[in-house]
């Protein structure tokens, strides 16, 4: 029989906003795979998955998730990671990868499939999809994301801000993930743009550190890595006005 390696979204942060689908993976695979730092702390994807799978079957790999500058490091974390599920799946023949929000946005899960597959020919990929980081801070916080015939765009801000304001001068949502370090970048684009009135921020959704609140608020401090931030379309015309 053919390996099945299974990237699972079990969403922000929040464990009720895992789908059943994605609960019916955890539990049907031999092994959950959670990526973790170098610290080796319990991430928010493992924090998750706890709620639904016994920590005997939870397996714990590193990843350079926040190596940015030392592309040889980050490089030989990724090949120790793929060596360390591809030993998983020649040992059990179906393995789980629970990756935070989706599995097909910005995640670490792209990365390994493609490791893996070189690694163990013949390996089944699947994925489940999970609810984003976006959608979570829309709910909580009223936001929409879009209307009739608005575009939205995300855009991760570490490409940098001047992706951001590019977005931010176009029509639509504009939703900007991992933005946190460069916090003071991000308020000074949405001030120059003129959409820091209705925009908001958020970050551990769902989690009880919680933390949701309008952009005009941002000072300039550093926030939270995975902080999100949607900035809405502009809407005028009343009720329909975009359709």
């Amino acid at each position: 029989m053919s390996s099945k390696l299974v990237g699972v979204g079990v969403g922000p942060g929040d464990p009720e906003l895992v789908t059943v689908k994605g609960v019916n993976a955890l539990r049907a695979a031999d092994v959950v795979v959670v990526p973790v730092m170098d610290s080796g702390e319990r991430g928010r994807a493992e924090a998750t998955v706890l709620h639904y799978v016994p920590e005997e079957k939870v397996v714990r790999v590193v990843f350079a998730l926040n190596e940015r500058t030392d592309r040889a490091r980050r490089e030989a974390a990724w090949d120790a990671a793929g060596e360390r599920v591809a030993a998983l799946l020649r040992e059990h023949g179906s393995v789980a990868f629970a990756t935070i929000g989706d599995p097909n946005v910005y995640s670490t899960f792209t990365y390994l499939a493609q490791t893996v597959v070189e690694l163990v020919p013949g390996t089944r990929v699947e994925t489940v999809p999970g609810i984003t980081a976006m959608q979570d801070l829309a709910a909580r916080s009223g936001a929409v994301l879009t209307e009739g015939t608005e575009p939205l765009t995300l855009v991760p801000v570490t490409a940098g801000s001047a992706v951001l304001k590019d977005a931010l001068a176009g029509p639509g949502t504009v939703v900007a993930y991992k933005f946190g370090r460069q916090a003071a970048e991000v308020a000074e684009a949405l001030r120059e743009t003129g959409r820091i009135g209705d925009a908001v921020w958020g970050s551990a959704l769902g989690l009880a550190e919680e933390s949701i609140r309008p952009a005009a608020e941002l000072d300039g401090e550093p926030l939270p890595y995975l902080s999100t931030l949607i900035a809405p379309a502009r809407r005028e015309g009343g009720r329909g006005g975009k359709l």
